[in-house]
């Protein structure tokens, strides 16, 4: 018996190094998704971020056109549009026009977090008297019904963007995400390249709860994990420092650009630091191309994603190039129930906290929210 990789994916935060700058990030972006064209990659999505200074994805829309008009085949699109922050039709004319100008190469992938802090929130409204979060469900509707089919007697129609179709994905780390994507019909992107405590919870009510729609009559899963391939083990695990790095800053509550990798971690860090470190990166696959493609095997043994979309934070661009040429080759049959190599860091279940359960009447509230909505 044999396994195969799904469809990869690439998603792409546009990192600002140290000791480069914001112009350079964003040619790294164009670059790197020039290659991942060329090397089979089926989606290349940018996330949208705010005010964090190791980021350049905060004008997320103006990526995609980048991006999209670099290069050829691939799709393009958000990983996601954070979209408390915007008005539904003015999404919908965003993407409506990409659509129109890139015609059957973009996705839009949504969130219902910020994607920034309370501060920056204010400054991006202007305002945060409107229901935000509270209100996604209802925005997913409003938006889906501007890119639906033409309204000859719509009051309000979006212009590009009406009768474009542009596929919506929900994305989320949580489960509430996971529940209307089920609701609703739409494939699903989970978060756990930073945040995978609810992975296999969020996939099992995704999947068991699923309603089926006319575009999406089966559920769709992606799953996010974290890859660093290089030439050797120890390689990789270097390379992987800069990403630890990172997210020991965000512990720490200290932002910046993405440091240079290290040989080590020792004395950097607690014990306690460390564990949560590894908690928050625990969906990482870092190693050669042999142990990669193992662990990735092992991925895709606990969770049957239909895509994996894949993050990769290096400080050295030419290195972030070679690992996603290193995963793209891998896309050969694999043994089931390989494993990483002993040099390979896969921190799968085993080191998960057990998930919580949810919270009583969950499921019922999102679908209650959902059906209020539809009814207004």
């Amino acid at each position: 018996m044999t396994t195969l990789l799904p469809p990869l994916s690439v998603l792409d935060l546009a990192p600002i190094v140290e000791g480069s700058d914001i112009a350079q990030a964003l040619k790294n972006t164009l670059d790197l998704a020039q290659h991942a064209d060329r090397w089979g990659y089926r989606r290349y999505w940018l996330a949208e971020h705010h005010n964090m200074t190791g980021l350049a994805c905060s004008a997320t829309v103006v990526l995609i056109g980048h991006v999209a008009g670099g290069t050829q085949r691939i799709r393009v699109g958000s990983g996601g549009i954070m979209l408390p922050n915007h008005a539904p039709l003015v999404v919908a004319e965003q993407f409506g026009t990409l659509a129109t100008l890139y015609p059957d190469r973009i996705d839009l992938g949504l969130g219902r977090a910020p994607g920034t802090d309370q501060p920056t929130m204010r400054a991006l409204r202007r305002t945060l008297s409107s229901a935000g979060e509270d209100s996604f469900p209802q925005d997913v509707l409003e938006l889906q019904t501007y890119l639906g089919p033409a309204r000859a007697n719509a009051t309000v129609q979006a212009l590009p963007g009406s009768g474009t179709e542009v596929p919506i994905w929900l994305l989320g780390s949580s489960l509430y995400s996971a529940q209307l994507a089920a609701y609703l019909g739409l494939p699903f992107a989970f978060a756990s390249h930073f945040a995978p405590d609810y992975l296999d919870q969020a996939l099992e009510i995704y999947r068991q709860t699923y309603r089926p729609s006319a575009r999406w009559p089966q559920p769709h899963a992606m799953v996010a994990v974290n890859v660093i391939a290089a030439a050797t083990d120890t390689e990789a695990q270097v390379l992987f420092t800069s990403l630890q790095q990172r997210f020991l800053g965000m512990r720490k509550g200290q932002r910046g650009p993405l440091p240079r990798p290290l040989a080590s971690m020792d004395g950097l860090w607690s014990e306690a630091e460390a564990q949560g470190v590894a908690q928050m990166l625990a969906m990482s696959v870092v190693g050669s191309a042999a142990a990669v493609a193992a662990g990735l095997a092992q991925v895709m043994a606990r969770t049957a994603a239909d895509e994996l979309i894949v993050a990769t934070a290096i400080h050295d661009h030419s290195a972030r190039l070679r690992s996603y040429e290193i995963l793209a080759g891998l896309g050969q049959p694999r043994a089931a129930g390989a494993y990483p190599s002993p040099g390979a860091r896969l921190i799968a279940e085993s080191s998960l906290k057990p998930n919580a359960e949810p919270a009583a009447g969950s499921r019922h509230t999102t679908q209650t929210a959902v059906e209020a909505t539809a009814a207004r």
